[in-house]
């Protein structure tokens, strides 16, 4: 990583914060469980799955319980690791948590068959080290989806968005400011693809609700 590019941008999710964000977005886990099926449906059995920035785990967790997944996550925040833990622990699921940062990842070469990042890229100091990263933990034929924030999310998509999480009217207004916020992080399209032409994966970028779904592909053996 270049000397003057930090981790994470903004402020780290440490403390207070976290755990303010993992009681916010609990109410979301039926979310959570219909997109983890979805994955697992195209995963096979044993398969390897790194997410990358899990925050509290919901996802991983889901994952883990769906099949024979190895399922491991990485985040830099440390209390969102030793959330991630708990819940793992109290959900009965195996999954491995870590600290860590995205654009140099603790695994070997071609570790996982498969990688997720959730609404987290759009903070990541180092975009291009973090998708190299991807590429490099992936097996050939293996796939990474990231899912974030569009830049030109408009404020009525946010709300409307934000009144599915089935939150409380404060709550609700919090997480509202806090995408509008974080929108001024956010890429376009337009940046996405200028950052994958740097890397060697192949690209999907589809629109979906106020973010997109960016389906990348590793090539498989020569």
């Amino acid at each position: 990583m270049p000397k003057n590019l930090r981790p994470v941008k903004g402020m780290n999710m440490e403390g207070v914060i976290a755990r303010w964000y993992a009681r916010n977005t609990v109410a979301n886990r039926h979310a959570f469980r219909a997109e983890a099926v979805r994955y697992a449906a195209r995963l096979p059995d044993g398969a390897s799955v790194l997410e990358i920035a899990p925050g509290p785990g919901y996802l991983a967790i889901e994952l883990a319980k769906l099949g024979n997944f190895r399922i491991a996550g990485i985040d830099y925040s440390h209390t969102f690791v030793d959330i991630c833990r708990a819940n793992a622990k109290a959900a009965g699921a195996a999954a491995e948590f870590r600290q860590g940062d995205a654009a140099h990842l603790p695994f070997e070469d071609g570790s996982f068959d498969f990688v997720v990042c959730r609404a987290a890229f759009k903070n990541f100091g180092d975009p291009v080290g973090a998708l190299n990263e991807m590429h490099r933990v992936l097996r050939p034929a293996g796939a990474a989806v990231i899912v974030d924030m569009r830049k030109d999310a408009s404020n009525r998509a946010i709300a409307q968005e934000v009144a599915t999480m089935n939150q409380g009217w404060f709550n609700a207004m919090m997480t509202r400011g806090a995408l509008r916020s974080l929108r001024g992080r956010a890429y376009s399209r337009a940046d996405f693809e200028r950052m994958i032409a740097q890397t060697p994966f192949g690209a999907d970028i589809r629109e979906d609700g106020i973010g997109f779904e960016i389906t990348l592909t590793k090539p498989g053996s020569a």
